[in-house]
């Protein structure tokens, strides 16, 4: 299976993240996503990894067996925080041993109660340099357009960035709602002489008490323009997925023409969204696998 810092060399990727399910039910839909999804031939999919590694289990199985049965690579998304050296050294080696390739290294979040998680880690470059003991994975790290939400500053922030990028392959941003602040971030990080590419994650949103939430969360300014357009379709399902898939797609199309090195795509488990962004932006036309146009 390929490596994620191969395929980002070779074109432009597109790429889709998905959340563990978590019961049977949700089982069945991240099953049927993912089929659905699968016949636009992504270039890697994703699977995230609860707070303090509540779906440690259910990630790696779910990763391991994507891995196996698709034709494209499939990465955890792994965090550190309140682990311990030999409980991370276990898991990768499970991931190495199962052919596993791609490794998204996280520090991930401290309990919201702001008690001590324990463990023996507190930064991802930790994580990273453990990973690299274990096997030969190709790493991608998160990235805050705007700025990580406990970060002192954009200065430190990407001081920061820039030296886990030192050690990574690549990667994938937190989603954003303004192309400007990705753009930003591109250029102030080549000011400090990284060159590693940063895909953009775009976010076809379906609540908009979600996207509300989860900006305020992440650190991220919901402009004055889609805050309007957000109360106009509150409370209409239908119009809040429609508006989801439009703002990701003008958002994709922006950064496309910026020459982005691809595009990651949050599912939510919801094929029909992320569909429509891609027929909207002519990327991954069904049954072409990676070779999105360039």
């Amino acid at each position: 299976m390929a490596q994620i810092a191969d395929l980002l060399a070779a074109r432009r990727t597109v790429s889709f993240e998905f959340p563990p399910p978590k019961t049977p039910e949700a089982l069945v839909a991240f099953d049927e996503t993912m089929d659905d999804l699968a016949r636009l031939a992504p270039d890697f999919v994703s699977v995230t990894y609860g707070a303090l590694g509540t779906t440690r289990d259910t990630t790696r199985d779910v990763v391991i067996r994507v891995d196996k049965e698709r034709p494209f690579p499939a990465m955890p998304h792994l965090t550190c925080v309140g682990h311990d050296r030999a409980e991370m050294t276990g898991l990768l080696t499970h991931y190495r041993d199962a052919g596993i390739e791609n490794v998204l290294a996280l520090a991930g979040d401290p309990p919201a109660d702001g008690s001590d998680p324990g463990g023996d880690f507190t930064y991802a470059t930790e994580l990273i340099e453990l990973i690299a003991e274990v096997g030969d994975f190709s790493v991608g790290v998160a990235a805050f357009p705007e700025v990580h939400p406990r970060s002192a500053d954009v200065a430190v922030d990407r001081r920061f960035l820039a030296a886990k990028l030192e050690v990574a392959d690549y990667a994938i941003t937190q989603f954003f709602w303004d192309a400007a602040d990705y753009l930003r971030m591109v250029d102030e990080l080549s000011a400090l002489g990284c060159d590693k590419p940063l895909v953009p994650g775009v976010m076809p949103f379906i609540s908009v008490p979600g996207v509300r939430r989860m900006s305020a969360m992440n650190g991220s300014v919901v402009p004055a323009a889609l805050d309007a357009r957000l109360q106009r379709v509150e409370g209409d399902k239908d119009a809040t997925r429609a508006l989801g898939v439009e703002v990701a797609s003008e958002l994709g199309a922006e950064l496309l023409a910026a020459g982005v090195p691809g595009l990651h795509l949050y599912t939510m488990n919801r094929a029909a969204s992320v569909r429509q962004v891609c027929t909207n932006l002519g990327l991954l036309q069904e049954g072409q696998a990676g070779s999105p146009p360039s």
